[in-house]
């Protein structure tokens, strides 16, 4: 097909609808993801360069309620128009293609397709040509949190109702496009001789997941409605209690599809069967009952009951369990196991070891003594970021890029594209998500414009800027070779391929130019010969380098003012974590 396709051609080209109907609302709602997604970054980077601009220069570019309406309109945009809808649309194919069934009520996916949608264009608010171009003060309302602003009799400003109704809308179709999917699995366990696969054990898992969690913000966006229309008064700590029900299950139910994806990839392309089937079925199950009942540690600094609080820090490190029997279990799967080293593979890894980094981050942030430094800083902005940028996105990638070929019968178009896309991804994601913890152990709360112009906080805010700006540059170009792919990607012959057969036929036309590479000894053949040859020997040169680098910082009195040491001190404490797997790797070289 060639780049001169009329806008008819182009058009079928890019939402396939010239395939069967739910490969159609598949790519419909993977095009419209993507679309909400780079709107989303469009927020999002709004918001860097207000901050940057004004920590360099002492400027504001943006207004007020142009800088919370960015704020608002990326984690709209990103966290349920892109990650929500191309979540369902991951889970609404591979129930179809990996259980071999033939797809029923299509009325109802496609209302849920449709609604979703619609509750985007409802939540930007209206657009208008005057007094000015848009009404910035809708989305500047931020989250039902704050209720009762934008509330009549309650706020100065009162917001147009179609922002709570777009809200009902999307809880809409996380029901409706839910119901689609269970009632599929329980068609499959009628005709099924087997067990689930793993992997859809977690998607499951994953669609009660987001209709439990959403059951708190339903209520709240119930309640918003009704008090804007006088019907019942509000209470505004009640129904902050009600939407954070789903605060933190909304964080599992976009980390469950990246499990289910390194479940799926990991034993592919090391060409292993999982080690522990039972292991992997019982975390899937560990993480829908613990990540429904953890909601109250967002509001430790509400006055609530202390037991009610040391209970949810309890339960919040209890889902720490299914996830270190996840890597345990993928890390045993693929222990030794000659892999060729492709874009798929480097995705998948990014994702288990970003989730590692960023769920420790976590684990202390849901320490209540912890939490009261640390509560509402950028800290917190950070370890979301850093678990959807380096392990959710990620996941995501590695299976849109051999769920592509497999729904169009096209390959990528270019593989360089797709390497550039993976290098400038982790590299300005990784930033980007220094910057923000930099910034939150200053003690920078969230959403601030303004902030004291010191030279700690510019170079992080520039450090984040710089990252996200490297970052979106590399998802454009991965936008880019999408768009070529569906027009002008090769034929790929993949007709009665199994989708494990698939998945290393797409991997091996994104391949790096080499041999394979053994995943026990990969970090020490890049970064390590055969220099050091005792663990000993590295433990006491990195414990003499921090007793040297702490020594100015003691003697000029200052406390934590002068970052290059610390910089010193954490690059050291990382060396010396990371040497005993360096080193048994070098002895084995």
């Amino acid at each position: 097909m060639g780049i001169d396709m009329g806008f008819k051609e182009f058009v079928t080209a890019l939402f396939q609808l010239d395939k069967d109907w739910t490969t159609r609302i598949v790519m419909g709602m993977l095009v419209m993801g993507v679309i909400w997604g780079l709107l989303g970054v469009i927020d999002s980077l709004m918001v860097r360069l207000q901050e940057t601009i004004w920590g360099v220069s002492g400027v504001l570019v943006f207004t007020p309620q142009e800088y919370f309406a960015s704020i608002t309109l990326h984690a709209e945009r990103d966290l349920f128009g892109f990650a929500q809808q191309v979540i369902y649309a991951i889970f609404i194919f591979f129930t179809i293609k990996l259980l071999n069934l033939q797809p029923r009520a299509k009325w109802l996916l496609n209302v849920s397709f449709i609604l979703i949608n619609i509750s985007m264009m409802f939540m930007e608010g209206p657009v208008v040509l005057v007094p000015n171009f848009n009404d910035n003060y809708f989305s500047a309302t931020i989250w039902y949190y704050i209720s009762p602003i934008g509330l009549p009799n309650y706020s100065n400003y009162v917001v147009s109702p179609l922002f709570f109704i777009g809200w009902l809308l999307l809880d809409a179709f996380t029901y409706m496009a839910g119901i689609w999917i269970v009632y599929h699995y329980y068609i499959a366990s009628r005709q099924l001789k087997e067990k689930l696969p793993v992997p859809l054990v977690f998607f499951l898992m994953d669609t009660l997941l987001f209709m439990i969690g959403y059951s708190g913000v339903t209520a709240a966006n119930v309640w918003d409605l009704l008090s804007f229309y006088n019907v019942i008064p509000m209470n505004p700590i009640a129904n902050q209690i009600a939407f954070w029900i789903f605060g933190h299950a909304v964080v599992y139910m976009a980390w469950l599809p990246a499990i289910g994806a390194l479940y799926l990839l990991i034993p592919t392309l090391a060409n292993r069967p999982l080690f522990s089937d039972r292991m992997g079925r019982i975390s899937a199950l560990l993480y829908l009952i613990f990540s429904n009942n953890v909601p109250i540690h967002h509001l430790y600094m509400v006055n609530l009951p202390v037991t009610i609080k040391v209970l949810q820090e309890v339960l919040t490190y209890a889902v720490v369990i299914p996830s270190m029997m996840t890597f345990l279990n993928l890390w045993a799967t693929v222990k030794g196991a000659q892999v060729k080293f492709n874009v798929i593979t480097a995705f998948t890894v990014t994702a288990f070891t970003g989730a590692i980094a960023a769920g420790v981050t976590g684990i202390s942030n849901a320490t209540i003594a912890f939490d009261a430094i640390v509560h509402n800083t950028d800290w917190v902005v950070s370890h979301f970021h850093a678990m959807i940028l380096l392990s959710i996105v990620p996941a995501a990638m590695a299976v849109l890029y051999f769920m592509i070929p497999m729904m169009t019968g096209r390959q990528w178009f270019s593989s360089k594209m797709a390497w550039f896309h993976w290098l400038g991804y982790v590299i300005g994601s990784v930033l980007f998500v220094v910057g923000y913890e930099l910034q939150g152990l200053e003690g920078l709360i969230r959403r601030a414009e303004i902030y004291p112009r010191i030279p700690s906080l510019v170079d992080a805010e520039v450090l984040s800027t710089v990252g996200a700006l490297i970052a979106q540059v590399a998802t454009l170009v991965w936008f880019l070779n999408l768009v070529l792919t569906l027009v002008k990607g090769r034929t790929a012959r993949l007709e009665g391929l199994s989708v494990g057969q698939l998945i290393n036929t797409v991997a091996s036309s994104l391949g790096w130019e080499g041999e394979s590479i053994n995943i026990s000894t990969l970090f020490s053949k890049i970064m390590i010969k055969k220099a050091i040859s005792s663990m000993w020997a590295l433990g006491i040169l990195g414990s003499i380098i921090i007793v040297v680098s702490m020594f100015p910082l003691a003697m000029s009195g200052n406390t934590y003012n002068d970052l290059p040491w610390i910089w010193i001190t954490l690059l050291t404490l990382g060396i010396v974590l990371i040497a005993y797997p360096i080193l048994r790797g070098a002895k084995s070289l």
